[in-house]
């Protein structure tokens, strides 16, 4: 269950270089941590393996797996390309220095505010979900007398083997314009007449946690398919293809992942191929990792309260956390690992991990082998990098967890741990009136 990032000193693991011991002491829990060797490694497979010597080639972080000021700095010294999905994402992207030339702005409903924040910075690629946001967006650039490139969201009406919630191709997809709607050629060839804005290409999405191939090879020929025709039908050259993220990583250590190494240089070849023989001037094939980038590299670290035993079922170790800095086990079913990070664990048994909230789907983990936990044993969750610290609520008043980045043997603090007081910025006190 050890994975390959961590490892045994004594009787205490370590990430990083790093003690969970003493991460606990310096941090208390619940406690994010991120391994930023790992995250620096998989992004350069992903810069390595996904490239050609036919086009440029885009890796584009989708900060809504995970961002704060910390990795966003490591996305801009790394040179990937950043999207984002709201006002907020966007205003922490240009705090964090990224190049505002290499952020793409998604999302179904961007607002109009939204809009105005990402013209007023000159950011580089706004993708259109719909063709409300497309007019919003014209109207927006006529005034300000600015043009922007923009690509169109098409959903291949492709269905994923994964969690509804984390399908996005479906035909009844809120995100996109579905590729057998009649009227989508006039559509397109509306936003190719408008002078302000820059048609270069299209864009696709088919969901999240996809662990098999040929659903991404499907998506590519469907979507460079698609451009040949509008091509043709329109005489206009398209340049750019992003073909979304998505790419499956495992959660437990026995689940599916997607081999990146052995498949993005199958992927690339065979869009190297597909382009060729449609004879299309792409310049620019992009994809947008996001779970599959940061999600390995990070963990959870709770301390076990207590240990109870039910009339049925598996015993519950209870932990300082649960449902409120990891939402996922409640929303999507998803299922982890855990082990024991202050002893090595020799005979084991089989446990549920539950959480201290007041609700009984509060169980991070339905059942876990672990080898006799008791109060104040730490409880790491791998695998926990995505998707987690983004999601968390103030639900029943938790705090927010720190957050910390270990590597080659030192710990660097990337959010601070919330105290009680934070919970009342924003707050108004209650007055009488007469």
């Amino acid at each position: 269950m050890l994975r390959k990032n961590m490892e045994w000193i004594g009787d205490s693991l370590h990430i990083g270089g790093v003690s969970v011991n003493k991460l606990k002491e310096k941090y208390n829990t619940p406690l994010y941590i991120y391994d930023q060797k790992l995250f620096e490694n998989t992004a350069e497979v992903f810069m390595d393996k996904f490239k050609s010597d036919k086009f440029e080639t885009e890796i584009v972080y989708a900060s809504k797996a995970f961002s704060n000021l910390y990795v966003l700095g490591l996305v801009r010294s790394l040179g990937l390309d950043l999207d984002v999905v709201s006002g907020g994402e966007l205003f922490l992207a240009l705090k964090a220095g990224i190049n505002p030339q290499k952020i793409h702005f998604h999302g179904n409903n961007k607002l109009e505010e939204e809009l105005i924040m990402a013209i007023e910075n000159d950011i580089g690629l706004i993708i259109i979900d719909n063709m409300a946001e497309f007019h919003l967006l014209s109207g927006l650039l006529g005034k300000y007398k600015k043009k922007m490139r923009v690509l169109l969201r098409i959903n291949p009406d492709i269905v994923t083997d994964t969690h509804k919630f984390i399908q996005t191709s479906n035909a009844d997809s809120k995100f996109g314009l579905n590729i057998r709607d009649e009227k989508l050629t006039n559509y397109i060839k509306e936003i190719i007449a408008d002078p302000y804005i820059e048609l270069v290409g299209f864009h696709s999405h088919i969901g999240s946690q996809v662990t098999k191939g040929e659903f991404f090879v499907e998506e590519s020929n469907i979507l460079l398919d698609f451009t040949k025709k509008m091509s043709n039908d329109l005489g206009y050259e398209f340049t750019n293809i992003n073909f979304g993220g998505g790419f499956g990583v495992s959660q437990k250590e026995k689940d599916p992942s997607l081999d990146l190494e052995e498949f993005l240089p199958e992927f690339i070849k065979h869009i190297e191929e597909k382009i060729g023989e449609l004879d299309l001037p792409i310049k620019i094939v992009g994809i947008e990792p996001g779970r599959s980038l940061i999600n390995q590299a990070g963990s959870t670290l709770y301390t076990v309260s207590s240990v109870k035993e039910t009339l049925e079922g598996l015993p519950l170790v209870f932990v300082d956390g649960g449902m409120s800095d990891n939402i996922r086990p409640s929303l999507y079913g998803a299922k982890y690992d855990a082990l024991i990070g202050n002893k090595k664990e020799s005979s084991k048994k089989s446990y549920r991990v539950a959480g201290k909230l007041c609700e009984s789907g509060d169980i991070l983990i339905d059942e876990v082998e672990l080898g006799n936990p008791e109060k104040d044993d730490l409880l790491l969750i791998p695998s926990t990098g995505a998707y987690t610290y983004v999601m968390q609520s103030h639900y029943n008043k938790m705090l927010s967890p720190a957050v910390v980045f270990v590597k080659d043997g030192k710990d660097y603090l990337a959010v601070r741990r919330e105290s009680y007081e934070d919970l009342l910025i924003n707050n108004l006190e209650y007055e009488e009136r007469n």
